[in-house]
């Protein structure tokens, strides 16, 4: 990867920060997926990524945290997603499966970021890449991760 591929978030105003993000997180989604469909090496899939996208307006620092997080800990992942699920992770759709795995990495490796903008990030990648109820899928296993793994964030909000 190039400097010039890369894009530094610490001196933008939190709007653009939160919208490299939200294009990092959908990317990541698409490399993840393609991860699970072909098993291809992680750093090939994302170096495809950098030289078939522009990311002049996308966080890549965080595109590659999340892709190569994901497929590093996904031992840790699926059983976190798999006790609150009526299914094996394999046999959620790959898409849906990508995007679990992504917001549950941010959960667990993320603490900067609200649970709640991985939640509703998650939710609105998945209404605009999957099936039309699937949102309502991957929003109840979040939900109920999220009340395990960021327990006093998710109570302290319902107050």
């Amino acid at each position: 990867m190039t400097a010039s591929k890369k894009t530094s978030s610490n001196n933008s105003p939190p709007g653009s920060v939160a919208k490299a993000r939200g294009k990092s997180r959908r990317f990541a989604m698409q490399a993840v997926y393609q991860w699970q469909m072909t098993g291809d090496n992680i750093t090939e899939i994302k170096q495809q990524f950098f030289d078939e996208n522009n990311f002049s307006a996308i966080d890549s620092d965080y595109f590659s945290e999340l892709v190569s997080g994901v497929v590093t800990s996904i031992s840790g992942l699926d059983p976190l997603l798999e006790k609150h699920m009526s299914r094996t992770i394999e046999e959620v759709d790959p898409v849906e499966r990508s995007i679990l795995r992504l917001a549950v990495y941010e959960f667990v490796n993320r603490m900067d970021v609200p649970y709640r903008v991985v939640l509703n990030e998650a939710v609105n990648i998945t209404k605009e890449y999957c099936a039309e109820k699937s949102h309502t899928f991957v929003n109840a296993v979040l939900d109920k991760v999220a009340k395990e793994v960021r327990q006093i964030e998710v109570q302290s909000t319902k107050k």
